[in-house]
C-alpha cells in the first residue's frame, strides 16, 4: 500500500509533537481527541482515532483482567479482603508521592 499523505513533524525535548491539522482532519479528530499509537510487526507505527469507550484498549491488561474475572467467578471462595497490614503497607509506599495522570512520561 503506498502513502497517501506524509508530514513532518518535530518531537520536542520532552518527547511530545502535534498531530498536524491535515492528519487530524483526515482522521477525524476533534479538539481534545484521543489517538492511539501502534507499532506494527514491519516496526512502523501507525496513529488512529481511539474508539469511544475503549479503556482497556491493551491486549495484555485485558486478557488479564478476563483471566481475573473468570477466575473470581470459578472460585468466589478463594476470595479474601485485603489485611489492614497490607493497606498500610500499600499506603506507606505511595505516602507523598504526587501523581498527575495527564503529564507526560519522562524518559525514566
Amino acid at each position: 500500500m503506498g502513502k497517501l499523505l506524509e508530514i513532518e513533524a518535530t518531537i520536542t525535548e520532552r518527547g511530545q509533537t502535534t498531530v498536524p491539522s491535515a492528519i487530524r482532519k483526515a482522521l477525524g479528530l476533534e479538539r481534545n481527541g484521543k489517538v492511539m499509537f501502534r507499532q506494527m510487526e514491519d516496526g512502523t507505527v501507525t496513529i488512529a482515532p481511539k474508539p469511544d469507550g475503549d479503556d482497556a484498549a491493551d491486549p495484555v491488561i485485558g486478557r488479564f483482567l478476563a483471566f481475573l474475572e473468570r477466575d473470581m467467578m470459578a472460585r468466589p471462595d478463594a476470595l479474601v479482603p485485603a489485611s489492614r497490614e497490607i493497606v498500610d503497607r500499600g499506603s506507606k509506599l505511595v505516602e507523598g508521592v504526587d501523581i498527575d495522570l495527564d503529564a507526560p512520561l519522562t524518559d525514566d
